[in-house]
């Protein structure tokens, strides 16, 4: 028990939580959407480390698992990305070892990009980690609801460009 400044002992009184106070912030969709992605990449980023990939490749690297081979303007159109941000990120991915270009045989000016065994494989793991890091992101709703805010979300989106 805590003791008084007279030096008789008081029963110890615990505060009653208080909730913070609500920003006006809290209010406006953009803030909500920016910190929310912050939150979640708290948790992909470390999951993704020991892959030594960052978000935006495995989005590449999931692209690319999906229609290989692909030009990298191809993939930039799906990712929504500009041409010498895809080749940089090619680039990385193939320093790594997770992709390989390749002339296009019926247009040589265009290159062709396909994951490597070491990309299959960093997909997949990566991929995996990934949920689970999802999963930790939206533990706070039920499964039901999870499933709701994500099928809300994707309806949000806009649709694809044509020849994503």
């Amino acid at each position: 028990m805590p003791v008084s400044r007279s030096g008789s002992r008081q029963p110890h009184k615990t505060a009653s939580p208080v909730p913070p106070p609500v920003s006006p912030l809290t209010e406006r969709l953009g803030y909500l959407l920016k910190h929310a992605q912050l939150a979640l990449g708290e948790l992909t980023g470390p999951a993704l480390a020991p892959f030594e990939i960052t978000g935006r490749e495995l989005a590449v690297l999931v692209v690319l698992g999906a229609h290989e081979p692909i030009s990298q303007q191809q993939a930039a159109g799906q990712l929504g990305v500009d041409r010498t941000t895809m080749v940089d990120i090619i680039d990385a991915l193939e320093r790594k070892d997770l992709v390989a270009r390749r002339p296009d045989p019926a247009d040589r000016r265009r290159n062709m990009v396909q994951l490597t065994a070491h990309g299959l494989h960093v997909l997949r793991a990566g991929g995996e980690a990934t949920l689970a890091a999802e999963r930790r992101f939206l533990a706070p709703l039920d499964p039901a609801e999870a499933a709701q805010f994500t099928a809300m979300l994707r309806r949000l989106l806009p649709p694809p460009a044509a020849g994503a």
